[in-house]
């Protein structure tokens, strides 16, 4: 098991990365815009100008999430301080089997899932956010006229 700094300092790496311009940019239209209710709205995106917005947001949280799943970091050190996997995973937890079969294979968000679903009472959680971003899409339709 790594101890606590060698967690930290991992921990502060992952963090800085998430600063990187591109990425930013990526997690920010994931979390705010991509609203995928069934597995024909992770095709879109997946078809469209936001595919490297997916698979950057995914995969950061994924490679980020491993180093758990292997011991690199310590886990309840890396929930404390990484929540947005929780909102991350909640996009697109409900469509997980769909897209692994169309589309990523068996390996996509294994790492995210494991360590999200290793939290408990973490559906009830889910849901939850699931039922925020439903809120702020119909807002953010209503406001813009859709």
């Amino acid at each position: 098991m790594p101890t606590p700094y060698e967690s930290a300092k991992l921990i502060l790496q992952i963090f800085e990365m998430r600063r990187e311009a591109v990425l930013r940019e990526a997690r920010l239209w994931f979390v705010r815009d991509f609203n995928p209710e069934t597995i024909e709205d992770v095709k879109a995106a997946l078809a469209g100008p936001h595919n490297p917005h997916v698979r950057m947001v995914v995969g950061y949280w994924d490679m980020a999430c491993s180093l758990v799943t292997h011991d690199a970091i310590d886990r309840e050190m890396f929930l404390d301080a990484n929540g947005e996997i929780f909102a991350t995973f909640a996009k697109f937890q409900h469509l997980l089997p769909e897209i692994r079969q169309i589309a990523a294979g068996p390996g996509f968000g294994k790492h995210i899932e494991k360590v999200v679903m290793s939290v408990p009472g973490v559906e009830e959680r889910l849901e939850m956010l699931r039922q925020r971003f439903r809120a702020m899409a119909a807002a953010a339709a209503a406001a813009s006229g859709n």
